[in-house]
């Protein structure tokens, strides 16, 4: 599966689940690490956990699993499907970290086409 179809299903299964603030920015000019980070925002630690199970469900419905899954009982889960390397946040971890900042060259998904693409809009 290609990046564009990670990142369409789990954007929409992170926002299915409410996560806020979802975020995609291509990256694959600036590093080797991967072409894509997903970021989003979850309301508590239970919350990241459940985005996180969402996300997994739903990619591997379609046939793809992560490569690596680390931080789990955090408040940053980071699941790593090669292509695309998705970080769900508490907010203190996400404004913390900062990774739109550190990414800030990178190139912006427009993410609202691509879930209301799939919701039928």
């Amino acid at each position: 599966m290609n990046s564009p179809e990670i990142i369409e299903i789990a954007a929409n299964a992170l926002n299915d689940k409410k996560a806020i603030d979802i975020k995609a920015i291509n990256v694959e000019d600036l590093t080797v690490l991967t072409e894509n980070f997903l970021i989003a925002t979850a309301t508590s630690s239970t919350h990241v956990r459940s985005l996180a199970d969402e996300v997994e469900d739903k990619l591997c419905e379609n046939g793809v699993n992560p490569k690596h899954i680390e931080g789990k009982s955090t408040g940053w889960l980071v699941l790593d499907y090669g292509s695309v390397i998705i970080h769900i946040f508490t907010k203190d971890q996400r404004e913390f970290y900062n990774l739109e900042k550190i990414w800030s060259d990178g190139k912006l998904w427009d993410l609202d086409k691509i879930l209301k693409q799939s919701q039928g809009d």
